[in-house]
Order: C-alpha cells, then structure tokens, then sequence
C-alpha cells in the first residue's frame, strides 16, 4: 500500500497548487522510494524515462524562445520584410508556404512547421502584410484562417507520402485485417497523386483570395 503515496504526494501537491511539474517528480520519487528502489535506481529510471521521450521535452524549450520572440516583435518584424516586398501577395506567400510544408512533410520533417512554430509567429503575419498592401478590409480575418488551413493541407497530404510515417502504418495494418496485402512503398506511390492533387486545388484557392482582396 506504501506505493500508492504518490497519489497522495499528487492530490496534496495539486491542492496546495504547487508546481505541476515538481509535484509529479515527487509522487514518482515517493513511489520509487516506498517500491524498495534506491536513489541511484530511482535517479536512473528518471535518466532512462528522460531519453526515451526526450522529443516531448522539446516542446518546453521552443514554445517558450517562441513567446520571446513574439515580445520582442517577432511577427512586426515579419510584417516589416513583407511589407518592403511590392510583388508578394497573400495568395503567391501561402503558396510556396504549401509546397515548403508538403515537401517536408513527404520527407519525414512533420514537427519543422506548424501552427504554434511557424504559421502564428510568421507566415500569418506576414501573409496579413501583404494582404493589407493590396487593400484588405479591416477586421477581414480570412487571410489568418488560410494561412492556418495551408499549414493543415500540406501537412496532410505529404506526410502520407514519407513511408514511415503513422497514418501509412495505419493504413497497412486495416488493410491486412482485410486480406488485402500491399507494402507501404505502395501506399506511399499512391499518396502522390493526392498530394498533387490537393496543392493545386488549394493554390487555386489562395490564386481567388488574391482576386477576392483586389476587390475590397
């Protein structure tokens, strides 16, 4: 019964509001410790648990230089290279934003890009720059919805193009539930036409957003 201490290390911490993260440490400590592991095991699994999900980490450390860079005029900063640049629209930036993020998601590089990383602190940003030089309504926010929806879209239908990935697993897998027996290199294959598909049907997109902004 010593075991389950850490759950009472984690109600009492949570109820006292101490750090999350310092409260689980200590429940796992008290539980480690009241489990018959010594320090240097305890220490060790911590270390080993670490290595292992180290990419979960990774979040706490980019988020944050995000945030700084946002206080310190990150997406100005962004707006103010656009804004010098009398040929790029909204619709020709979130273009080649697409192809950038299809490429690399079909090459395996999914957690380059993304909402948080990329298209808040600077494709928005910046598509919104160009938009306001081609006379942008105030208030308009379907320039920030595309540039949200082009990060979803070139995610999607790239990543299924990179065999390793875990939708093509996924699909590998209910296939074989169905005797149906194909190698991921084949599911990759047929992922290319969709992902052709798909950049053209949303550059097009993007191609009316130009016009429907040249009309405000």
């Amino acid at each position: 019964m010593l075991v389950l201490s850490g759950i009472l290390v984690i109600a009492l911490g949570f109820a006292l509001r101490f750090n999350p993260l310092v409260v689980v440490l200590a429940a796992a400590a008290a539980a480690g410790l009241a489990a018959g592991m010594t320090p240097f095991a305890l220490v060790s699994a911590f270390g080993k648990t670490f290595n292992a999900n180290r990419f979960v980490s990774v979040v706490y450390i980019v988020l944050p230089v995000i945030g700084l860079l946002e206080r310190h005029g990150l997406q100005q900063r962004a707006r103010d290279v656009i804004a010098g640049m009398k040929r790029v629209t909204a619709g020709r930036l979130l273009i080649a934003y697409l192809l950038f993020r299809q490429i690399t998601a079909a090459l395996g590089l999914i957690s380059i890009a993304g909402h948080a990383e990329t298209v808040r602190p600077l494709v928005a940003p910046m598509a919104e720059a160009a938009a306001d030089a081609q006379g942008r309504a105030p208030g308009d926010e379907r320039v920030k919805a595309m540039a949200a929806a082009t990060d979803n879209v070139g995610r999607f239908f790239g990543e299924d193009i990179f065999i390793a990935i875990g939708s093509i697993l996924l699909m590998k897998g209910i296939l074989d539930g169905y005797g149906i027996h194909l190698d991921p290199f084949q599911l990759s294959v047929w992922a290319i036409p969709s992902a052709i598909a798909a950049f053209l049907i949303h550059g097009a997109r993007l191609l009316w957003l130009d016009r429907l902004l040249a009309r405000t």
